[in-house]
């Protein structure tokens, strides 16, 4: 099958204080591809998460970043969040007062309503919802806690994936999802990753460990250093990392 271009990036130049951080990278993501991109820490990786997911203003930036046929740069974090860019957090933020059931529902009824559609009815919202809490093995009773608020990291990391779930999203970032996991929670994360994956959902993953790669498939594999991909591979390559490290690939 003929995959289409979703995410083409030519010449990205960012900079923080004067400081280059992605330096003339080139990178593509075509549909239904899952791609992970790994680099020691300083590397850049965390920056492209944000880049992509609309943080634009605290740098200086050049270069081409062309998403479903149009400018991501011009585009807010909101639009991109409603046109199928989720981030998944690497440290994901406590918000106190604000219900998880409530957060659900509202950026499910701001995506219908940006699609031009009726808002959720609450019957389909709770099958929906509690169908994906299964999948995950995530208990009812977190839905009515604060997002976030006093949450284990773990459980932290579990209710990213599961806004996805809920979101549905047609390209996800997920940036470093497996820190803080444990193996439980970690085959359970990326079984619902698989379950979320088909044709039309591209996926890139950002980590240090090649672990992962015991529960997902991946089509390439990317090392990023100095702002640049200097490797690219399939799954081999991480396991390379793993054994040699960074420093054989300069």
């Amino acid at each position: 099958m003929i995959k289409s271009n979703l995410l083409n990036i030519s010449n990205l130049t960012t900079s923080f204080t004067n400081k280059i951080i992605l330096n003339k990278l080139n990178f593509k993501i075509n549909s239904g591809e899952t791609h992970v991109i790994m680099g020691p820490n300083g590397a850049g990786k965390s920056t492209l998460a944000n880049i992509l997911s609309g943080n634009h203003d605290q740098y200086n930036i050049s270069g081409n970043i062309i998403y479903d046929n149009t400018n991501l740069l011009s585009l807010s974090a909101e639009k991109l969040a409603l046109n199928g860019i989720f981030l998944s957090f690497q440290h994901p933020v406590e918000i106190p007062g604000l219900s998880n059931i409530n957060f659900f529902k509202s950026f499910l009824n701001a995506k219908n309503k940006h699609l031009k559609i009726n808002p959720i009815e609450n019957n389909d919202f709770m099958t929906l919802l509690n169908a994906n809490l299964k999948l995950l093995n995530i208990k009812s009773e977190l839905t009515h806690r604060s997002v976030n608020d006093g949450f284990s990291g773990g459980e932290k990391k579990k209710n990213e994936i599961l806004q996805m779930l809920l979101l549905d999203p047609k390209f996800v970032i997920l940036d470093e999802i497996d820190s803080g996991l444990d193996i439980d929670s970690l085959k359970l994360v990326f079984n619902a990753v698989n379950t979320f994956k088909n044709n039309n959902k591209s996926i890139l993953i950002i980590t240090h460990y090649s672990r992962i790669l015991k529960y997902i498939d991946v089509d390439f594999v990317h090392i990023l250093h100095n702002g640049t991909i200097i490797k690219t591979g399939d799954q081999a390559l991480a396991y390379d990392v793993e054994k040699h490290g960074y420093s054989y690939f300069l």
